[in-house]
């Protein structure tokens, strides 16, 4: 009798929507691997009890997305994570070992990969990131470790993006500016969108054309929520990309995480892309 598939899902409140099932059910195929993936909604109030359910019952990894990233991390604590969750204090990736429960932030590897496919160079530039919330805490340590010759954080509100700033920037060489979305003007070389604008308002961060006119752009939204990066294309004739590989690449780190294999992306990019 074959043994029956392991079992991962990806968690969150909404869930319905994620590609990741598509994704890891996609990686499995390619790398002859015995998955069986599916969505695991979390009830507003109720992650710890509704994930240690999940693992009692077989479960042998989990994709976490908005907005259960921080109690990801606050159920694990430090010394069960990483150093990637430790700096981000936010967790997407959860292995079970069938011990105990262990978490990873992989969104950054995955933002950084992206921006390399894309041959968005972040070496020796001047990059300026939107948001100061979890998404940017999540990607600050693996951007910072491509060596930008400086990098600023805009937010509408200064002091959360100074928070971000003195914390981050005790240890690391590059400069770290902390501004506010209002007053931002051209001289950025890298532009990339990690508001939460597109889901709590349905809009784009209000920065002006300027702002991102002469600037390779990047969106860490993807699909037809990508507000940014539909707007900054037109204004930079096509030098902005949105954040589908980005999705794709931090789930490649999550399933070699979790099963030891990396599986391709290309292929599956294009096929992501054409449907």
């Amino acid at each position: 009798m074959n043994a029956s598939p392991d079992r991962y899902a990806v968690c969150g409140n909404p869930v319905a929507h994620s590609k990741s099932p598509q994704i890891h059910a996609w990686f499995a195929k390619t790398t002859g691997q015995s998955m069986d993936y599916g969505r695991l909604f979390i009830p507003e109030g109720q992650f710890q009890p509704t994930v240690e359910r999940f693992f009692s019952e077989g479960g042998r990894g989990l994709n976490v997305t908005l907005p259960c990233k921080g109690e990801a991390f606050a159920w694990l604590g430090e010394r069960r994570c990483d150093a990637s969750a430790v700096q981000a204090a936010a967790v997407n990736t959860i292995r079970w070992d069938g011990q105990q429960a262990m978490g990873f932030n992989t969104d950054g590897i995955g933002l950084v990969r992206d921006l390399a496919y894309h041959r968005i160079e972040i070496t020796g530039r001047r990059v300026l990131i939107l948001g100061a919330g979890g998404a940017v805490r999540g990607v600050l340590p693996a951007l910072m470790a491509v060596r930008p010759s400086s990098l600023g954080i805009a937010n509408r509100t200064r002091h959360r993006a100074e928070a971000l700033a003195h914390e981050f920037g005790r240890s690391v060489d590059c400069p770290i500016e902390a501004l506010e979305l209002s007053e931002l003007g051209e001289g950025f070389d890298v532009v990339i969108n990690a508001t939460s604008a597109a889901f709590s308002s349905g809009a784009r961060p209000d920065v002006k054309p300027e702002v991102v006119r002469h600037s390779d752009c990047y969106d860490m939204v993807y699909g037809d929520n990508a507000y940014f990066h539909l707007w900054a294309r037109e204004l930079t004739t096509e030098r902005s990309v949105d954040g589908l590989g980005m999705l794709i690449e931090q789930a490649a780190e999550a399933f070699w995480l979790w099963r030891g294999v990396r599986p391709e992306t290309a292929e599956l990019r294009t096929f992501l892309r054409q449907s």
